[in-house]
């Protein structure tokens, strides 16, 4: 099989993870053995709704979030949208969705693995030339709580250092982790290892290339749960988002949003 189908199925698997059903709470470990410190969420959140804000409150790590100072939502005070992508892989899309970032001249962060960037040099290096952050989405692609500390500083200091060679020592200051997979541990390790973790608190399930079903649903699916202080959660390899962008950053301007980047964001 073809290494970018291996890669391809690999990363499938994992991002089918990360979206539980809405109002879902999110699943956590149930070892007694283990230590408060290694119990293991997957990121989920209540949707925005007829006016209401997203929340994390009936998810079980709202404390976790805090406590790491990790990223879910920007000012709520403020009309502001943080525009993220997770990058595991290349389908083709990517060009077009910075062409039109360029064009309308909207700050994105890029979350980017191992994979993509020894596959997508070039890419990379667009995203760091027009002003883009690139954020760490580990080398591997692995359940960061199931690794070691040790592990985890290797899995994001491959990405930084293969990021910092290919465009001339762009500074990495965000990270999210893998299919949505956390712990107090993890997050802790990567806070000492100089990242702020970012999760999010708009999505949908974008990520299934073959589930795409037209740039008017993912319009519709974005716009339905815009709110302030909104962290946009897209994959690049979705047709329909880069198909639906360019639409979805003029109609939330015309709704008075600002897009801003992550560096922007409030210092708590």
């Amino acid at each position: 099989m073809k290494r970018w189908m291996l890669a391809l199925a690999a990363l499938l698997v994992g991002f089918g993870m990360i979206f539980p059903q809405k109002g879902a709470l999110a699943s956590a470990s149930t070892s007694a053995s283990a230590p408060p410190s290694d119990r293991t969420f997957h990121f989920g959140f209540k949707r925005a709704e007829n006016g209401q804000l997203p929340s994390i409150n009936e998810e079980g790590f709202k404390e976790i979030i805090d406590r790491n100072q990790a990223v879910f939502l920007g000012d709520t005070n403020q009309k502001e949208i943080y525009l993220t992508f997770d990058n595991g892989y290349e389908n083709g899309y990517t060009k077009p969705i910075l062409d039109t970032l360029k064009a309308k001249q909207v700050p994105a962060v890029f979350f980017v693995t191992g994979h993509y960037v020894k596959d997508q040099p070039e890419l990379v290096k667009r995203m760091a030339a027009e002003g883009h952050l690139i954020g760490n989405h580990s080398w591997s692609h692995p359940d960061m709580s199931s690794i070691s500390d040790s592990q985890i500083r290797t899995e994001l200091e491959r990405v930084r250092a293969a990021v910092a060679e290919l465009t001339g020592g762009q500074k990495m200051e965000f990270v999210r982790p893998p299919r949505g997979i956390f712990s107090d541990r993890v997050l802790r390790t990567s806070n000492a290892a100089g990242y702020r973790s970012v999760f999010w608190s708009a999505a949908y399930k974008d990520w299934d290339t073959n589930d795409q079903k037209g740039a008017d649903y993912a319009y519709r699916k974005v716009m339905a749960q815009l709110h302030p202080g909104e962290v946009l959660l897209l994959h690049s390899v979705s047709r329909d988002n880069a198909e639906a962008l360019g639409r979805i950053i003029d109609d939330t301007r015309k709704q008075g949003y600002t897009f801003k980047a992550l560096t922007e964001l409030p210092k708590r």
